[in-house]
């Protein structure tokens, strides 16, 4: 896995796992208060025990604080011994096993995705895994290489083939990103292209490796591969491909991904395609197309909440980034030209809009 934070970051990372269990215990006390004190938390023996992959991750945490609100048990799947010591000072979670049987809250273990068997024990109890991981390459000009692609690709295989060999796991979530919808060749060089980018659009892999866009390319593999594994197999797959992941702070905790996800924005500005989602709206959708998996919920959803269409907005983003020049170099705006494509999220809108779990 190898996500790089500074010591300031993962601080602030801990802070606010601090914060999520802290208010995930005094929702545990308000709850046995309710219920005689009951030994028993809403999410154990009820099959509402779920593993979140990258756990500590951006993603991982508002994904975490928003399952823990919906009353799950949530079992964090960490990439590596560090993470793991760096919870354990916090003394608010429980390593677990296979054995644990969970019993509330938030458990850890760690899980490395490259090995099924570890994967299969970080599964096992859970009806449903969120695999929110991805790989980070801290030698990477951009964060991403071409054999990060690789080796994403492979995990999503695993991550997949894990899922199905745990008799307990029913369903996955999977994150993988807008970049394996957007990348395809220009319209103003195939006019055959639809001009909307929803669902049905993948990137063009030949493209992504032309232009070295190792991050899209991976996000495409990975995807693809998820599909594949899960395809005639007993495990319901659903994919949340999100935009650029903003929000409070993704500047310092989620810089790295960021960058990577950049590379070639120029080009995404100019065709209408760059934009961003705050992290809770991703991690709303994560949990709303999962309890709609039982009836209406299936295939690619992606997500965004913002378009950027002007250059000030560029400017701001990079601003927040600590960059120069990524994105606001081009002269281009869409005031210059009309843009070539246009996204939509209309799938998932209509899915929030009516799930009674999401408010």
């Amino acid at each position: 896995m190898g996500v790089v934070r500074s010591e300031e970051s993962r601080e602030a990372e801990m802070e606010e796992i601090r914060r999520i269990i802290e208010g995930e215990r005094a929702g545990e006390e308000e709850w046995k208060g309710n219920n005689g004190g009951a030994d028993e938390l809403p999410g154990g023996a009820d099959g509402r025990m779920v593993c979140v992959t990258s756990g500590v991750s951006f993603l991982g945490f508002a994904l975490v604080d928003r399952l823990l609100s919906r009353g799950f048990t949530v079992r964090l799947a960490l990439d590596s011994q560090e993470d793991l010591e760096k919870v354990r000072e916090l003394e608010m979670f429980r390593e677990t096993n296979r054995d644990s049987g969970g019993g509330g809250g938030v458990w850890a273990v760690i899980a490395n995705v490259m090995d099924l068997d570890s994967l299969c024990c970080a599964f096992d109890g859970c009806t449903a895994v969120f695999h929110t991981s991805s790989f980070i390459d801290p030698s990477g000009v951009s964060g991403y290489s071409k054999q990060m692609a690789e080796m994403e690709s492979r995990a999503a295989e695993r991550v997949i083939e894990a899922c199905v060999r745990t008799e307990s796991v029913r369903k996955c979530i999977f994150t993988s990103s807008l970049l394996a919808c957007v990348w395809r060749r220009s319209s103003h060089h195939n006019h055959s292209l639809p001009t909307i980018v929803d669902e049905n659009c993948w990137s063009d892999e030949t493209l992504c490796r032309d232009r070295k866009l190792w991050l899209a390319l991976g996000k495409t593999m990975a995807e693809k591969a998820a599909w594949r594994a899960a395809r005639g197999r007993n495990l319901k797959l659903v994919t949340v491909c999100p935009a650029l992941i903003t929000g409070p702070g993704f500047c310092r905790r989620n810089a790295t991904a960021s960058i990577a996800y950049l590379k070639g924005s120029q080009e995404l500005f100019t065709e209408g395609l760059l934009a961003t989602v705050n992290v809770n709206r991703v991690a709303e959708a994560h949990v709303c197309v999962y309890e709609a998996m039982d009836s209406t919920a299936c295939g690619r959803y992606i997500c965004y909440d913002n378009v950027i269409r002007r250059a000030e907005g560029t400017i701001e983003l990079e601003r927040q980034l600590g960059i120069t020049n990524r994105i606001s170099g081009t002269t281009i705006t869409t005031l210059d030209r009309p843009n070539s494509f246009e996204l939509c999220n209309s799938k998932l809108s209509r899915l929030i809009s009516t799930s009674r779990w999401c408010h």
